[in-house]
């Protein structure tokens, strides 16, 4: 049943009722439901998993607790707003460090550059290595990308779209083209610096936007901005701790948490949502619906057919992933929290990966989280996860490729190459392996089988990306990483946010608060 509570406002004040329901308790759905009862909406959210967090979820095997989902916690000032939108001190719930370095960045000619964890250090890190012209280079390279973002943030990242009319503001656009913002973004790091290995640092984040780096628009810089110049963090408990945390946050704050509650329809009558329809025949009545499943996902399985916007149907989606989470009874030999293998052939690699084949010498990333929360593994153990950028399920090595049989040689070309890499006896030391492939995503509930939602390329960016309202169903609004402003940890954050927005607005209500 509902919350009986009388729902008030921050200052006590009743809200006469407004009743809304979250279907998701991923970190967009979170935020949202956070931000929205702090306002003083009548909230319920519901979760089809017996844990909060969706893509940031957690599973313990053998005594080894892996976290499921992102890996990289970068401008955790977010996760702050979330909590100071409710009244609360994030710092009385989480605990994050900077990480020192970053990333350790390993190059196929031997060379390795560490990602310092701040600005000064990173420029210490060039000059040592590089040479003082570079490390000069770098340093007006991080005071552009820092415009840039202070750029796209008011008017690109942090703002709901109506139409194309929206981003045509021609101060910011016209600041935005001067920076570099509209040119692909290769040639724009390129222009700035001339290193190979630095333009591959801070260009092969265009990966998870869904494009190549030479293809991609400058404007995804931002994307390298917010770890490689912001900062990286870890999170004592690991990532999941973050799910964890909201959703107490959410009960304090008045949310009705219901997990293992799978949703099977939206409750839509003259055109507009009136609830939710549970899978055991509940009926939760609500005056707004936020959908954290993954948009064509949440349109195709929740909403009516005739809901789907044809520009949803038509969507093209980002490259996939294949992640395998090996539990070792030993650290990695020389590993660092965070560890990037480059490709020796840069451009090659995303030429296969989004013609949609398994590339032949892919770059691939490491995570050994245990270093910054030991208590991850058994005593003396390692939590480690390989992640190795992969097809879609839309692409021929996807469609073609039975992903279930191929899993276990996902295990051992993982293995292969970390010993390959100079980890150690790595497969002497594994005690739990398993993968997670494209077709694991797909069942996962994630349209095409990626985890990086639907591709970042000019038209399905900013306003030309699915918006986060229905236009053919009052009532219903999207959040995640399938609407705006699109894929990554801070961009769901800020979905949330926005989503917040959406229902005051479509409700009459006052806006949600924190920043």
């Amino acid at each position: 049943m509902t919350s009986t509570h009388a729902p008030t406002g921050p200052a006590g004040a009743p809200t006469g009722g407004r009743r809304v329901v979250v279907v998701g308790a991923g970190l967009g759905g979170l935020s949202a439901a956070v931000r929205l009862a702090a306002d003083g909406a009548d909230v319920t959210l519901v979760e089809r998993e017996d844990q909060p967090g969706g893509r940031a979820g957690r599973v313990e095997r053998g005594g080894f607790q892996f976290d499921t989902g992102p890996q990289i916690m970068t401008m955790p000032e977010l996760v702050a707003d979330v909590f100071a939108a409710a009244g609360e001190d994030m710092s009385d719930h989480l605990t994050m460090h900077r990480l020192d370095p970053a990333y350790r960045a390993v190059f196929h000619d031997g060379s390795e550059l560490s990602v310092r964890g701040t600005v000064e250090q990173m420029t210490d890190e060039v000059r040592a290595i590089i040479g003082a012209e570079e490390a000069d280079r770098f340093v007006a390279f991080t005071r552009h990308l820092r415009e840039l973002y202070d750029t796209e943030l008011p008017d690109f990242i942090d703002a709901n779209f109506d139409s194309v009319l929206d981003m045509a503001k021609p101060g910011p656009l016209l600041k935005l083209a001067r920076l570099g913002g509209l040119r692909r973004l290769y040639p724009l790091v390129a222009s700035h610096l001339t290193d190979w290995r630095l333009r591959r640092l801070f260009t092969f984040q265009a990966m998870y936007a869904g494009m190549s780096p030479y293809e991609a628009l400058g404007i995804y810089a931002v994307i390298a901005y917010m770890d490689s110049v912001r900062g990286v963090y870890s999170v004592d408990g690991g990532i999941h701790a973050v799910s964890t945390a909201l959703a107490d946050l959410a009960r304090r704050a008045g949310v009705d948490v219901r997990l293992s509650t799978p949703v099977e329809r939206v409750d839509v009558r003259e055109g507009r949502a009136r609830g939710v329809v549970t899978a055991g025949g509940e009926h939760i009545p609500a005056d707004a619906v936020v959908l954290n499943p993954d948009l064509p996902i949440a349109y195709r399985d929740l909403l009516p057919e005739e809901a789907t916007p044809r520009r949803v149907r038509k969507l093209t989606y980002s490259p996939s992933c294949v992640v395998v989470h090996l539990g070792l009874d030993r650290h990695p030999e020389g590993a660092e929290h965070h560890n990037i293998h480059f490709a020796e052939d840069y451009k090659a690699s995303f030429d296969d990966l989004l013609g949609g084949r398994l590339q032949r010498d892919p770059s691939w990333f490491l995570t050994v989280s245990t270093l910054g929360e030991p208590d991850l593994a058994p005593a003396g153990g390692a939590v480690g996860y390989v992640l190795v950028p992969a097809p879609n399920l839309e692409g021929p090595a996807g469609r073609e490729l039975d992903w279930d049989a191929h899993a276990p040689r996902e295990i051992e070309q993982a293995i292969d190459r970390m010993e390959a890499a100079g980890y150690g006896p790595v497969r002497a030391a594994t005690q739990e392996a398993w993968a997670v492939t494209p077709r694991d995503w797909e069942r996962q509930g994630m349209a095409a089988g990626t985890p990086f939602a639907a591709s970042h390329h000019l038209f399905q960016t900013g306003p030309f990306r699915p918006r986060n309202v229905a236009p053919k169903v009052d009532g219903v609004v999207f959040v995640g990483s399938g609407t705006t402003p699109g894929v990554g940890v801070p961009m769901v954050l800020y979905s949330g946010k926005l989503a917040a927005e959406r229902v005051a607005d479509q409700l009459g209500a006052t806006r949600p608060g924190g920043a």
